[in-house]
């Protein structure tokens, strides 16, 4: 190849990698709709149809008061919002608040005898843990004390969570919530390595973590990562204080590896000391940090959201009650991880904040069996449901008709974390819901703290594949690449924004707050200079398109966009066209580079159990993309898999197998849950 072929060529992969995102052809086509159950409106939090005229731009910022007096505040605030930094919002500002007081203490009185946690071990035959409110309360008090007055932590330390999805998660992050502590709880499945980068970012003074827990029927050693974290964190230039140590099973060390003397902390021996200590609850400033989030990292250095006490606490009660519908009395279950913004948001600070009954299970959704779900359902009497397409998928998967066999009961159902497909969507109303629960597809990120797109339950029809409207309060647009402003309802793709300010969003990136203004902010910012929130609109990096019934639909992020000779298809459409064949129940496109049309897609599907890949199921895949999309989006190739390479969490990492098409090297796939699939994908791709 010559010299100047090559350089076209290379401008022209470059130029398809920054490949403009809006404009994006869309055939996902609209879906009917379904109604909310009549005996679901009957007990809805939320009935009124006046509440968007209430949440109306014109009502900003005054409106979001509503949240706020879910609260218990020391201190009333003097300033709703205060835009004198823009885009450096601040929320209730004046106001004082605790988050740990407003999700414990306050229920004490009338619930304190209810469960607060419902710990389920991933193990069947051990027993499972109902912490009660009054015991939730007294274990944050006694490990708080311990923080306080052993550890030395004060209001505004940072600390570094490494933890399971135990209970005493959450009983570590209130503590930290009463002292005023700022927690950054890293996802148990991610590596010693990528803790120690956040524990470096953050300048955490603790690291605390837990010896051991089970996953997918094995008791892994958690101990030896703290052990990687510590010394990595310590060589980039951060030497953390102490590792506390919470027990899997107390009065027993579960992990092999060895306990380091004077820096390792055994929490449920050294909090005896702590017995009946109570900690008064310290009064923050409504826009203090209640915790960073960080995300994965996978691509530069992980970003650390800064989420505030007020703000986001009054956001995620806000739409826990009104989004989810979550009374007192429910057993609500998110299946999600704690280690995600999710698991703070819907399973800890939102419910808690309610005085629900939140279920933390421990370990694989289908283990044992895919039945485990439906089991834990049906024993806890659960009647709220939360999860991610990811996990829906698998679970029609590996047991589609097993929620029939259980005498469980949903009310509502939550997906959340990816756009559904509307086949998928179907089979988890049908199947999992039984056609008697009422499901919200919520559209929302780590860095806006709550949903911002999705039906309100007994006011809205649902749409399968459709988010819905923007929530009470939010006020979503769909700009062009050139800043212009689609038509409302003119099913026509660009870049989501939102247009106002609101209270869950996070506040800055955590020592890095010319990458936040750059990020989210600068695109589409009207005037650098102005003080006037109208002209700082949030860029969310997702494309999407709004219906003629204003009810949005996701089309994944920007990079999840691929430019096929100048036609840039959504990869969920593609994606959304494999699972309409029968035999498919997981799909994942990628982009390959192509000489000619510069991008074309790669589709990889997985078989429901007992069904023999052939030639005749990757040509009715194929078929089925170019009957609903069109030959332009016809893949490259179908390559049947035994299975996808996944997170911990279940998610598909498309960026392993992009790479595999493309012949490039994968990178590090030692976090993934089964890594040992990625050489026989590489042989199957080659």
């Amino acid at each position: 190849m010559s010299r100047d072929k090559s350089s076209r060529r290379a401008s022209a992969e470059q130029q398809t990698l920054d490949v403009s995102e809006a404009q994006i052809a869309v055939h996902w086509p609209e879906e009917d709709y379904f109604l909310p159950p009549a005996s679901f409106i009957a007990q809805a939090n939320l009935t009124d149809q006046d509440v968007f005229a209430r949440f109306s731009l014109d009502k900003f910022p005054e409106c979001f008061k509503e949240f706020a007096d879910l609260l218990d505040w020391y201190k009333y605030w003097e300033t709703t919002f205060d835009a004198s930094d823009p885009p450096f919002w601040r929320w209730f500002v004046g106001g004082t608040i605790n988050a740990c007081y407003n999700c414990v203490d306050r229920h004490l009185t009338a619930y304190r005898n209810k469960a607060a946690i419902h710990f389920v071990p991933e193990p069947e035959d051990e027993t499972v843990q109902h912490v009660t409110y009054q015991e939730l309360y007294v274990r944050v008090n006694e490990f708080a004390a311990m923080l306080r007055d052993s550890c030395g932590l004060k209001a505004g330390d940072r600390v570094t969570l490494h933890m399971p999805m135990v209970a005493e998660l959450p009983i570590t992050m209130l503590a930290c919530a009463r002292l005023g502590v700022i927690h950054s709880q890293v996802f148990s499945g991610f590596s010693g390595a990528a803790c120690a980068d956040r524990i470096l970012d953050s300048e955490s003074r603790l690291l605390i973590t837990m010896d051991a827990y089970w996953r997918g029927g094995k008791l892994i050693d958690h101990k030896e990562k703290a052990d990687t974290a510590f010394a990595e964190a310590a060589e980039k230039g951060h030497q953390a204080e102490k590792v506390l140590i919470w027990q899997r099973y107390s009065g027993k060390y579960s992990s092999p590896t060895k306990l380091v003397e004077g820096r390792d902390v055994i929490v449920n021996e050294a909090v005896k000391a702590f017995r009946g200590k109570r900690v008064e609850p310290v009064q923050m400033p409504a826009e203090a940090p209640l915790f960073l989030m960080y995300s994965s990292g996978t691509t530069g250095r992980p970003k650390g959201c800064q989420h505030s006490i007020g703000g986001y606490l009054a956001y995620v009660a806000w739409t826990s009650k009104y989004i989810q519908d979550i009374h007192p009395e429910d057993v609500y279950w998110c299946m999600a991880d704690i280690g995600w913004i999710t698991g703070h948001s819907y399973i800890v600070y939102g419910p808690l904040a309610l005085a629900a009954s939140s279920v933390v299970y421990e370990g694989v959704p289908v283990y044992p069996d895919a039945g485990r779900p439906w089991r834990i359902a049906e024993n806890l009497g659960v009647n709220i449901f939360h999860t991610s397409p990811t996990a829906i998928r698998a679970l029609r998967r590996s047991g589609p008709d097993e929620p029939a066999k259980y005498n469980y009961h949903f009310k509502h159902m939550t997906t959340v974390g990816e756009p559904i497909e509307p086949e998928v969507w179907k089979w988890y109303h049908r199947s999992v819901g039984k056609g008697e629960a009422v499901i919200v597809d919520t559209w929302w990120q780590t860095e806006t703290g709550g949903f911002l797109c999705s039906t309100v339950p007994a006011l809205h029809k649902m749409k399968p594949g459709s988010a819905g409207p923007g929530i009470p309060g939010i006020h979503p647009v769909i700009y062009d690449d050139d800043g212009n402003e689609l038509a409302r309802g003119s099913g026509k793709a660009g870049n989501i924004c939102i247009l106002n300010p609101w209270p869950g969003a996070f506040q800055t990136i955590w020592k890095a707050p010319e990458r936040y203004v750059k990020t989210y902010y600068g695109r589409y910012c009207r005037d650098p200079k102005s003080k006037d929130w109208r002209d700082w609109p949030y860029m969310a990096g997702d494309g999407a398109v709004d219906a003629a019934d204003g009810y949005f639909r996701i089309l994944g992020r920007i990079d999840d966009v691929i430019n096929v000779a100048g036609h840039r298809l959504g990869t969920k459409e593609i994606e959304s066209a494999a699972l309409l064949v029968p035999d498919v129940v997981e799909a994942a496109v990628v982009p390959v580079a192509d000489e000619i049309k510069g991008r074309v897609p790669e589709l990889y599907v997985s078989l429901k159990p007992g069904v023999e890949a052939s030639e005749d199921i990757a040509k009715r895949v194929a078929d089925s993309v170019v009957e609903r999309i069109g030959s332009i989006a016809k893949p490259h190739r179908v390559l049947i898999v035994p299975d996808m390479p996944k997170t911990r969490s279940g998610k598909i990492m498309r960026r392993v197998l992009a790479s595999l098409s493309n012949h490039q090297d994968p990178g590090d796939v030692s976090t993934l849950a089964n890594p040992e699939i990625v050489d026989s994908l590489r042989a199957l791709v080659k």
